[in-house]
């Protein structure tokens, strides 16, 4: 019995080691959600700097960078992404600014947002959004010295 129950046991490990080994990976750097390659949860970046409004982007419209999916709403966005997506893509790879701030990483959700001296800035929830907004400069220097190794 004992020797039927380790050799059952076996594929079990193996099995836990595999799942357990990219929770002890570090975090990609662009949120994507869980089972999701979608950067910005599938918004267009560009449309916060041209719309000033988030934008739901199309499948139609797709670009692959820093190994996320990267979805607009229309070729021109998309072309102006790729010609220089530092400036559109959301600062901190779309993780909560203010969780960066905080030495730890949270989703960014699109629909709270804040474009600052040019940069894009996403956050969790409203409430988050409402204690950042509060002192953006100071959140905006913590974040900067501890991006990214908030994602080790």
């Amino acid at each position: 019995m004992m020797k039927n129950l380790k050799v059952l046991s076996i594929p079990f490990l193996a099995v836990a080691v595999l799942f357990a080994a990219p929770a002890l990976a570090a975090k990609s750097e662009v949120y994507t959600g869980f089972l999701s390659s979608l950067a910005v949860n599938g918004y267009d970046p560009v449309a916060y700097f041209t719309e000033k409004r988030p934008v739901e982007g199309s499948a139609k419209f797709e670009f692959k960078h820093k190994g996320a999916t990267w979805r607009f709403a229309n070729q021109k966005n998309m072309e102006t992404f790729k010609a220089d997506p530092d400036k559109y893509a959301p600062r901190y790879g779309g993780y909560c600014a203010w969780a960066v701030s905080q030495g730890y990483t949270a989703k960014g959700d699109p629909q709270y947002w804040k474009i600052v001296d040019g940069k894009l800035y996403l956050n969790y929830d409203a409430t988050v959004q409402a204690r950042w907004e509060k002192d953006i400069p100071g959140f905006i220097t913590k974040a900067d010295k501890n991006w990214p190794g908030v994602l080790k």
